[in-house]
């Protein structure tokens, strides 16, 4: 918990989910979970469900900004993290309020494309992320498509996800976390870079569809850990152990994808600690 307030508080600007497996409310789940007071500024509300996206209806520049004005100058912002922001006038308000509120532990998730397909990022909008969004960003967490758009490079190896780490790296963002759920196998790699040490987080992949939601769950969690006072690397870590969990438990909801498990981390390990033995699932090691 960050010194000076009652409780932690995580700020979420993002897309709303009406089948509440990933954006706003897949969060605000998060934030819930672990013990931090979860806000929100939506950027677009969304008719969608475990199949497909059906609509996708934004809000003003103006309406989001609003938002987040409001929240700030009333609550407060111990830490920060936005998902679908959908257009360049959307990104470039967000960006503009978050310099103004000096939210420093800001977590960026590059939201693109909905997990059945529908894109969730204008074309025009990408460089948006890279000029306004990156240089912002306290922590970066762009899954494979994701960091091959923003980087403009094809990603199939470990050396290639350190690669992309590295320039986007150069693009602003002080810490990066290229995830490797998208690639096939046993194990999962993510790659973690801060400019000077990379470090590799591995897991055993679950068998399952139901993933809805994964990116904002991960994104939610290290800014949650973020709000209560953890180091970026610590944040990190928590996280990929959240999110295993959450997966490793997903719920068999719709027919479609279904969504992750939010109260699953709780249940399995209630007490929050760094240990390996809390948390065998999740692996390390530093690659450079």
């Amino acid at each position: 918990m960050r010194s000076g307030t009652p409780v932690a508080r995580a700020l979420t600007i993002a897309g709303s989910d009406s089948g509440g497996g990933a954006g706003i409310q897949a969060d605000l789940k998060t934030f819930f979970a672990l013990g931090v007071f979860g806000m929100s500024a939506i950027t677009a509300v969304t008719a969608q469900n475990t199949r497909d996206v059906t609509g996708v209806y934004p809000l003003s520049p103006e309406a989001v900004a609003a938002q987040i004005d409001a929240v700030a100058d009333d609550l407060g912002v111990d830490a920060a993290k936005t998902g679908m922001l959908f257009s360049r006038a959307i990104i470039e308000a967000v960006a503009e309020r978050i310099r103004k509120h000096r939210i420093e532990r800001l977590v960026v998730d590059p939201v693109m494309v909905a997990k059945g397909g529908a894109p969730l990022l204008q074309d025009e909008a990408v460089q948006a992320y890279l000029d306004a969004i990156l240089p912002l960003a306290l922590v970066v967490t762009p899954n494979l498509p994701e960091a091959e758009r923003l980087t403009g490079r094809a990603i199939r190896t470990r050396a290639d996800k350190l690669r992309a780490a590295e320039a986007l790296y150069s693009r602003g963002a002080r810490h990066v976390v290229i995830k490797g759920g998208h690639e096939e196998g046993p194990v999962v790699e993510d790659v973690f870079f801060d400019g000077a040490r990379a470090v590799v987080f591995k897991k055993k992949r679950t068998a399952t569809k139901n993933t809805h939601g994964t990116g904002c769950t991960f994104s939610a969690a290290i800014a949650a850990e973020l709000a209560k006072g953890a180091d970026v690397f610590q944040a990190v870590f928590t996280a990929e152990r959240f999110i295993d969990a959450a997966i490793r438990s997903a719920l068999p909801l719709g027919s479609g994808h279904g969504p992750t498990n939010h109260w699953a981390y709780g249940a399995l390990r209630p007490a929050a600690t760094l240990s390996a033995e809390a948390a065998p699932e999740v692996e390390w090691e530093d690659v450079q």
